[in-house]
Parts: C-alpha cells; sequence; structure tokens
C-alpha cells in the first residue's frame, strides 16, 4: 500500500528555486504575525512601488507560515483582471473550486471557508481595489480561521488593516541581486574591484529598486559594465534633473544622425515613426503610475522604475518596441504563435514576430514562463508600459480586436475537435490560456446581443463546463442569454452549455428550462445531430427526477446518426453515458452492462475521454457491488486518471466514493478510510457534499460505519484524518497507488 510520508498539504504556493536575497527584517516581522503564533493580524498589506519586489517577499513569508495554515496557503494573482465582479471568480479558481451551487459566487466562497484555517495571498490589489476590500471584507467576517496577505500600490483600507511599506533594497542587497543576474548573462562579466564600485553605483542610481536592478543587469548581453554604467548615469540622471525641474519629463523623438528611426521612436503599423513617450509625460496620469506621479510629486523612486523601464523601451529596436506594445493586450501567458496572431502587422510582418520576441526575452522585457518554456507573460509593470505605447500610437482597440479573434478562433477549433484523442489536449490548451479567453470573452460581451458575443460565450461556456470551470461558464453564458438572439447553430451551443450547467449544479428546474430551450432552438434547425444533443439534457432531467424508462427512451441513440468529432458528437456520447446511469440506477444491471459496454466502444473510436471515464466509475460501482474488488480497482484507476486529466472534480470525487465503498467492502480499510478523507476533501470543493443526494449520502454514512467496526474508531479517524491532510494532488497520487490483490 502506498504510504502517507512527506505530505506537503493543501494550497498552490509556487515553487522557487532562485536565491532569495535581503529582507530579513521584513522577513522576520512577517513570521511573527504570519505564523502560528502570531498576534491575531488577519489582514496584512504589503504597500510599495512597482517593482519593488512586493510579490516575492509575500511569497517567501507564505511559505515561511505555510505550516501554520492546515488547510493551505493559496496564491491569487490579479494584475490581469479588470474591475467589475470577476474576482470572486479568481479567488474560486485559485482555491480549486469547482463549485456546483446555485447562490453568487461569493457566497459560495465565504460558505467554504467559513471552517477553514488558511491563509489567502492576493497580489496586485491596486487593479481591483473596491472588489477586493469588499470580498476580504466578506471572507474575513465569515471565516474566522482566514487571514489575508494583500500585495498593492495602496492599502485596501478596511478596519484592521496592518500594512507594511516595502523600501527598496539596501546597497548590500541591490549590488547582490545586480550580481546574480549578471551571472546569468553570456559571457558573465568579471567583476574585480573596480567592476564593484560600478555596480554599487548602479544600484544607488536605480535607488535599489528590484526590477529596475534586474532590467538594467540584463542589458549586460549587449553593453560592458562600464558602458552601462556611463548609459545609467547620462540618461537616468538627465531625467532625474528634468523631473525636479518640471514635474514631469517632456515627450521627445531621439532621431538617429541617419535622420531614421532613433531609439526613442516607435514605428506606426503603417511604417511610420512616433515620438517617443518617455516615463512622466505631461499630459495628466497613465495607467500604471501611483497618484500623484504625473505631477510629479513623491519621492524620486516613484519615477526610477518607470524611467528605468522608459530607458529600457529606447534601447529596444523599432519592431522589438512595437511587439512589446502589442503584447500589453495579453491578460495572461501566451504563446509564440499567439504573439504572431495579436502582434504582426504593418511593419512587423509575420515572419519577424519570433526574431523580435526572442530579442525581448533577452532584455527581460518578456519572460518565459517558469515551468512551461514555450510560454511568456510581460510582468504587470512592464505590460502597463506597453499599453501605454499602444494607446499613443492609437492601435489599441486595433489590436484588441485581434486579440478577440485569436480566442475566437482558438475556442471554436476546441470544440469543433473536442470529442476525439485531443479532447484532453484542448483541455490543458484551455487551462492555460484562460486568462486571455475570459478577457476576450468579456469584450465581447460588451455587446452582449452580438453574434460574436453568443458565438465566444457558447464555446467558451462549454469548454469550460467540461474543463472544471462551471461558474465562469455560467457568469459568460447568463450574460449572453439575457438577450434575445436569433436561432442558429450558436444559440444552440450556448442553451446546451447554460443547461449543462444547471444539470451539474442538480438546479433539476432550471436545466428542464434551459433544455426546452435548448431542444426548441436545434428543432427550429432542423440539424439531427443537434436535436440529438439537446435530448441530454431532456434526458438527463428525467433520470435525474427517476423517471428510468423515459430517460432511456429519451437517451437512446439513433443508429442513423454517426457520431462526429465536434461538440454534437461528445453530447451523443454523453447521451449513452445517461443511458448507463438510467439502466443502473433503475435496477436493471445487466442492461447498465450493455449499455457500458456500447458507450467504451463508442468513446474509445472517438478517442474521448470525458464520458469514457464516467462510464469506468459507474462500472466499478457494479463491481463493488457484487464484491469485485479487484475489478472496481482497476476501473477506479482508469476513470481516477481520466477525469484527473481533464480537471472533472465532480467525475474525482464520485469516483473517489466509490474506490473507498469498493475497498470497505473487501479491501484495505485504512487505505479506504483514508481514500473516504481525500474524497471529502474533494467534495468540498464542489460545495455540496455528495451532490446532495439522500443515497450517496447514505451510503457514505453505512461507509463510515462500516470502517469504523473494522478498524476501530480510532484508527478510522486517524486514517481519514490523514486523507483530509493530502492537498489535491497527494491525495490523487495517494488513491491511484491502490494495490492489486
Amino acid at each position: 500500500m502506498s504510504g502517507t510520508k512527506n505530505v506537503r498539504g493543501p494550497g498552490n504556493l509556487p515553487s522557487d528555486a532562485r536565491v532569495f536575497i535581503g529582507r530579513r527584517d521584513e522577513l522576520a516581522r512577517l513570521a511573527a504575525e504570519l505564523g502560528q503564533y502570531g498576534d491575531g493580524v488577519r489582514l496584512l498589506t504589503l504597500v510599495g512601488v512597482g517593482g519593488v519586489g512586493k510579490t516575492r517577499l509575500a511569497l517567501r513569508a507564505a511559505e515561511g507560515a505555510r505550516e501554520a495554515y492546515p488547510d493551505g496557503v493559496w496564491v491569487v494573482e490579479l494584475s490581469w483582471l479588470r474591475p467589475g465582479g470577476q474576482l470572486p471568480l479568481a479567488v474560486m479558481e485559485a482555491l480549486r473550486l469547482a463549485d456546483q451551487t446555485t447562490g453568487s459566487v461569493t457566497e459560495a466562497l465565504c460558505f467554504w471557508a467559513r471552517d477553514k484555517q488558511l491563509l489567502l495571498v492576493l497580489d496586485s490589489c491596486e487593479h481591483v481595489l473596491p472588489d477586493c476590500a469588499a470580498l476580504v471584507a466578506d471572507l474575513l467576517a465569515s471565516a474566522p480561521g482566514l487571514r489575508v496577505l494583500a500585495t498593492s500600490r495602496e492599502r485596501l483600507g478596511l478596519p484592521g488593516e496592518r500594512v507594511l511599506e516595502v523600501e527598496p533594497l539596501p546597497v548590500a542587497d541591490a549590488d547582490a541581486l545586480f550580481v546574480q543576474h549578471a551571472a546569468a548573462v553570456d559571457p558573465a562579466p568579471v567583476l574585480d574591484a573596480t567592476a564593484r564600485e560600478r555596480v554599487a553605483d548602479i544600484c544607488r542610481i536605480l535607488d535599489g529598486i528590484p526590477l529596475a536592478i534586474e532590467l538594467a543587469a540584463a542589458r549586460l548581453a549587449l553593453y560592458s559594465l562600464e558602458k552601462l554604467h556611463e548609459l545609467l548615469g547620462e540618461r537616468l540622471g538627465a531625467r532625474f534633473d528634468m523631473l525636479a525641474v518640471d514635474g514631469g519629463v517632456r515627450s521627445r523623438t531621439l532621431a538617429g544622425e541617419d535622420g531614421g528611426a532613433g531609439p526613442g521612436t516607435l514605428p506606426d503599423a503603417d511604417g511610420g515613426a512616433r515620438p517617443g513617450m518617455l516615463a512622466g509625460d505631461d499630459r495628466g496620469a497613465r495607467p500604471g503610475m501611483l497618484a500623484g506621479e504625473a505631477r510629479g510629486e513623491g519621492p524620486p523612486r516613484h519615477w526610477t522604475l518607470r524611467t528605468t523601464i522608459g530607458w529600457s523601451h529606447e534601447l529596444c529596436a523599432p519592431l522589438e518596441r512595437l511587439l512589446w506594445a502589442r503584447l500589453s493586450v495579453f491578460a495572461g501567458t501566451f504563446t509564440t504563435v499567439a504573439a504572431t496572431w495579436v502582434g504582426a502587422g504593418g511593419p512587423l510582418s509575420a515572419d519577424r514576430v519570433s526574431d523580435a520576441l526572442m530579442r525581448l526575452v533577452q532584455q527581460s522585457i518578456v519572460l518565459r514562463h517558469p515551468t512551461d518554456p514555450e510560454r511568456f507573460r510581460l510582468l504587470d509593470t512592464v505590460r502597463e508600459y506597453g499599453a501605454d505605447w499602444l494607446r499613443e500610437l492609437g492601435e489599441e482597440d486595433a489590436v484588441r480586436l485581434r486579440h478577440r479573434e485569436h480566442y475566437r478562433r482558438f475556442a471554436q477549433e476546441a470544440c469543433a475537435d473536442w470529442n476525439t484523442s485531443r479532447q484532453v489536449a484542448w483541455c490543458e490548451r484551455v487551462l492555460a490560456e484562460h486568462a486571455d479567453l475570459r478577457a476576450a470573452v468579456d469584450g465581447a460581451l460588451a455587446e452582449p446581443g452580438s453574434g460574436v458575443a453568443l458565438e465566444l460565450a457558447g464555446s467558451a461556456g462549454f469548454l469550460w463546463r467540461n474543463c472544471g470551470m462551471p461558474r465562469d461558464a455560467q457568469w459568460c453564458l447568463d450574460r449572453a442569454l439575457a438577450v434575445e438572439h436569433e436561432p442558429g447553430p450558436d444559440l444552440v451551443l450556448a442553451l446546451w452549455s447554460r443547461g449543462a450547467v444547471a444539470m451539474n449544479q442538480g438546479d433539476l428546474d432550471v436545466m428542464r428550462a434551459w433544455g426546452e430551450r435548448c431542444a426548441d432552438a436545434a428543432g427550429k434547425i432542423g440539424d439531427p445531430a443537434m436535436i440529438r444533443a439537446a435530448a441530454y439534457l431532456t434526458g438527463g432531467y428525467l433520470a435525474l427526477v427517476g423517471r428510468m424508462p423515459e430517460a432511456v427512451e429519451t437517451l437512446a441513440a439513433d443508429p442513423r446518426l454517426l457520431i462526429g468529432m465536434d461538440w454534437r458528437g461528445a453530447a451523443l456520447v454523453m447521451n449513452s453515458l445517461g443511458v448507463v446511469y438510467s439502466h443502473m440506477y433503475g435496477g436493471d444491471f445487466e442492461k447498465a452492462r450493455e449499455a457500458a459496454r456500447a458507450t467504451r466502444t463508442s468513446s474509445e473510436r472517438c478517442g474521448e475521454r470525458w464520458s469514457r471515464s464516467f462510464v469506468d466509475a459507474i462500472v466499478a460501482q457494479m463491481d463493488a457491488m457484487r464484491g469485485d474488488t479487484d475489478a472496481a480497482r482497476r476501473n477506479c484507476r482508469a476513470a481516477l486518471t481520466g477525469h484527473r486529466l481533464l480537471h472533472n472534480t465532480l467525475g474525482l470525487a464520485f469516483t473517489l466514493d466509490v474506490l473507498a465503498e469498493a475497498e470497505a467492502g473487501g479491501g484495505d480499510g485504512r487505505f479506504a478510510a483514508r481514500v473516504q478523507g481525500v474524497g471529502q476533501r474533494i467534495w468540498e470543493l464542489l460545495g455540496r457534499a455528495q451532490m446532495d443526494s439522500p443515497q450517496q449520502l447514505a451510503a457514505r454514512e453505512t461507509r463510515e460505519r462500516t470502517l469504523r467496526a473494522r478498524l476501530g474508531d480510532e484508527a478510522y479517524e486517524q486514517a481519514y484524518k490523514e486523507g483530509t491532510a493530502m492537498s489535491y494532488d497527494e491525495g490523487l497520487d495517494y488513491a491511484l497507488g491502490a494495490p492489486e490483490a
């Protein structure tokens, strides 16, 4: 049997192998206030200028305090969010809650957190400060064991909030950071005594701001340390003199000697050049600036980072600056393909995007994703600077439309190819592209009655429902379907997806209403595959209210229809799954097994995993009922593997119950008790234990009594507690280690 050692526990703290430099005093204070014996502070906000290192400090402090929070440390990255109510969804997704309740997202979060002891790290709150303050107030009122560590350029302004001002690094630590990044440059500079003096001076010029230091060190790939020191001294020193005189750096064009585009110019989409805007333009506040920055108020360090970014911007080639500006529309990570689709145009041809992107990576303007080197991202402050430039170019609307079109095509292609062996790969892409897909949907829903809004909401809603994000699906589908639309395939998909979300929520009356609308819309089109797809909702409703013979009749396959590759084909396989369910819960196990074999055949022919995994779990349940523990284990293992690949929390929770049942009846009792604990943790993520099913709740209670009788109360409770202490992935790894008899 698999062991339970080295359990890290719940949470999503990212691993960071980099050496952490400095901040000893800040870390000591944070350890005292966040640790197990802290003084009771429940909201602590790290406040400071962009790029000063708030995020890394928060993550390092959270890692040190992790053992004080048995329900985990959970990080929510907020820089990509827009104001307007998406914050609770972002928190729900970070917590891996696949909530299936029907109340508000905030209510679901508060209910889930009510008895938890956890630390919630909200990173980059300044973009959605009022939303953060409102949600944090609700969570703190509802969950006495919850603490919040926030990073922001401004405090949240809530009663009881404690603020820690994050200052720039002192010279010694700033020097060490510069040296660390310089060592990564090829070839790395030799740092003798004279060179170390230059490093110290560079760090003083940059006010000890970590991001400014990292950007400057990246320039060692192009300049010697002596030249870098000279350039920084001349350019930044001159700009600070200007800031001191008139409160802002004036726009200017730094033309090359040949009259062409110099380092301060950026090409228009039509190939022309525009003047280079430097930090602190005197036309007013710009996004990413602290209050008062545009008027030249505040200490100089508030200008340092933006001025350093402006200097890095000038040193980029014109096409690199153009790409930087266009990449600012990405909310999350992106691939070279996406960068090419969105960023190409005018003087920047598609075949030049990849090279320009790699040069931005070399200069630390664009960063590679830490775990997926094929994906890239912009730091928040760097993105803001690029967004300023995009507006100056007058390209913002056009580039955002290209971004929306890219993700419209992505969602369309995923739905068209969903019912295939590429299903899992599509699911992984949906998760990786989540921030940008949601941004595209949000932009389209600015006009909810438009065709593109309906198409994007329908396809994204289908994907999110089937990739473990039902609340996102409900959010966009409710907005799109709140207005009337002309009949068509996009409307059928949107109605089907909304009804399927209601099915998962157990909201049967709502499910029936959406099913009726879907069937009506499909009938108006006359597409046989869509008509049969709509039967998933009507037949599913009949099964869930116990009308099994009618459900079987409604869901039965039409032999004249071929199962296709798109979402309609997936719905047809789900219909077959509904037949299996109806026969089994109707008590006809022979017909249920026969229907399961047919569904498996259809699934294997297509290559899909979603329905196949549910069939495996249902067959495992029938195996357990007849006492075949070995077969139940094998089928549970297959089901868990498939559900895990598709992030199907509901499927995982159901299968874990089946596995615990099989082991409780004829297998390893301690293993069963631990799996019961793992399963209960995952049911909590759904917001409804055993989906409020009286039969499933009764089965769980019976299983607990059986295991207590076999193991004794103390041994059962210990094993169960070990299961609940495992993280999501640890628990699944453990369950998949079920021994063969």
